[in-house]
């Protein structure tokens, strides 16, 4: 069919050189020209598809018409209400008036109560008793010949003043058309034959592309939206947090060290060594490198030693010291490790040490850097408080369920000074996690082994309406800060808080493997909001 318009168009801009109205189009397969609405549709697709290659040129005009509605096409079929009313009754003095059952029963309830009004007023029918009759003997139903009019012609020769009448009684609706003027193109032709799209493989070995006729490009086109990339919730939540970390003065740590000694990891945080968390169910170990560089050889002697006899007013753990425990590789079961190697970092001037020089750099290995991030100036004992943050993975050998996984991300904050105490800690998580949108809080005396006192913060999960474990905090114990060179009256505020448990709170995801792994859904990705704490 369409194949066959275009054809009609061109050949008829063939001989005549000009189509001034497309409503004198007769379609193929109909007998009348293509002056409805629905006919112009089908033209408009023809011209286009013939526009595009250039072979014609065509301007529209626009036209307003009408059309019956359902009930005005039934008055041009059977007459109007009124008259349909006035047929019904008996003449005057010619038999007995008919009820108005009667005529509701004849031509129909709606009829009957919208024709009598309107016969009334055309005085057509009285009334006689309880009945209705005519009063004249013939009509001219205006109103029917007024529905075929439109029907035929789109509109009315009586003017707009009867449309209107005709609008208000739902008769009719206005639909705007158009028509077209169509002209010849600069690549005329009497040919249907469409131009090739793409240049193929064949069409370049045959040399057929030589004469071939090619469709032009339409670089105005809208091209399909691509599908951009999109945010992971636990990349809004994490860029929140660090935000702030920052708006409240503090200053983030290098974390890139994901490989660990058992050192950094546990020894240098007073974590025994015949601890649970250091066994193999728990850590995971490298087999390939199997053992660290070693430790600055003055700070390893008096960890060792606080471990082994005691010191700085501890007993100690009075177990053997392992050498080799020590040396061992392992991930990061916690970022806490890299305090612990910026806290060293922070003490160095309390110790008398240059931590600027090339023999620091030296001296600590992989955990050297030239500065302390956002450390303050120096007091008489060289000691420089300090607010640290960072955010970063670690690896737990966990059996995963629905609120853990082996891999996560855990936030880290650090906040170095003198005669701090633990309400100054408890008061901090508070207006931090106010900050996070989660106020609901619980604080829990817990046991760490590089922290004492020692809090478990829990927050209440509103889908799974129990209370989670989101974080866990304590003061540092003497016998980690003072063999770095800390004086005594420094203390230290540390506290880690999972990534994911704040991010599944926020979100309302009860099942942190729908958050996380290979059960996430891309289309939840693109369309989770952004996060506002």
């Amino acid at each position: 069919m369409a194949e066959a318009i275009q054809r009609l168009i061109l050949d008829t801009l063939d001989k005549e050189g000009e189509i001034k109205d497309t409503r004198t189009l007769v379609l193929p397969g109909y007998k009348e020209p293509a002056a409805t609405h629905d006919s112009q549709i089908i033209i408009l697709g023809a011209l286009n598809s013939l526009s595009s290659r250039d072979m014609i040129t065509y301007t529209t005009h626009e036209t307003v018409s009408h059309v019956l509605t359902q009930e005005g096409a039934q008055i041009a079929l059977q007459g109007s209400h009124e008259a349909r009313v006035w047929a019904a009754c008996p003449a005057k003095g010619e038999g007995n008036p008919i009820p108005i059952k009667q005529l509701q029963e004849k031509v129909g309830a709606e009829t009957a109560k919208i024709g009598q009004g309107q016969a009334f007023k055309n005085k057509w029918i009285g009334k006689e008793g309880d009945g209705l009759v005519k009063l004249v003997d013939s009509i001219t139903d205006t109103t029917q010949l007024q529905m075929r009019e439109v029907d035929s012609t789109g509109t009315l020769k009586a003017g707009e003043k009867a449309l209107a009448d005709l609008r208000k009684r739902k008769l009719i609706v206005q639909r705007k058309g158009q028509w077209f003027t169509v002209s010849k193109g600069p690549n005329f032709s009497t040919s249907t034959a469409k131009p090739e799209t793409d240049l193929t493989v064949d069409m370049l070995t045959s040399g057929s592309w030589k004469t071939a006729t090619y469709k032009k490009y339409n670089f105005e086109a809208d091209g399909i939206p691509p599908n951009g990339g999109a945010l992971h919730p636990l990349l809004k939540v994490r860029e929140e947090i660090r935000n702030i970390f920052l708006e409240m003065g503090f200053a983030e740590m290098p974390t890139s060290s994901f490989v660990e000694s058992g050192f950094w990891c546990f020894d240098a945080l007073f974590v025994p060594q015949q601890h649970p968390a250091r066994e193999v169910q728990d850590t995971f170990y490298l087999s390939d490198p199997a053992v660290s560089l070693p430790p600055p050889k003055d700070y390893y002697e008096r960890v060792s030693k606080v471990h082994e006899h005691g010191g700085y007013g501890s007993t100690g753990y009075r177990a053997p010291w392992s050498h080799e425990e020590s040396r061992k590789l392992l991930l990061r079961t916690h970022t806490t490790a890299s305090s612990a190697s910026m806290l060293y970092k922070l003490a160095a001037r309390c110790r008398g040490e240059d931590d600027d020089s090339e023999e620091a750099v030296k001296r600590e290995g992989a955990h050297a850097s030239s500065t302390v991030p956002g450390a303050g100036k120096a007091g008489p004992d060289g000691f420089r408080p300090a607010k640290l943050f960072s955010i970063d993975r670690v690896f737990r050998n966990e059996t995963m369920d629905a609120t853990h996984l082996a891999e996560f991300h855990q936030v880290e904050g650090v906040v170095a000074d003198k005669n701090l105490t633990l309400a100054d800690l408890i008061g901090f998580m508070r207006v931090f996690f106010t900050k996070m949108g989660i106020e609901n809080l619980r604080f829990k005396p817990a046991y760490n082994p590089y922290t004492e006192p020692s809090l478990e913060i829990f927050a209440f999960h509103p889908q799974l309406k129990k209370w989670v474990e989101v974080g866990n905090s304590g003061m540092f114990r003497p016998e980690m800060l003072e063999p770095m060179g800390f004086p005594k009256d420094v203390h230290v505020h540390g506290w880690g808080i999972s990534l994911e448990r704040p991010t599944m709170i926020r979100y309302g995801i009860n099942n942190i493997r729908t958050l996380v792994g290979h059960k996430v859904s891309l289309e939840s990705v693109e369309r989770s909001p952004a996060v506002r704490f």
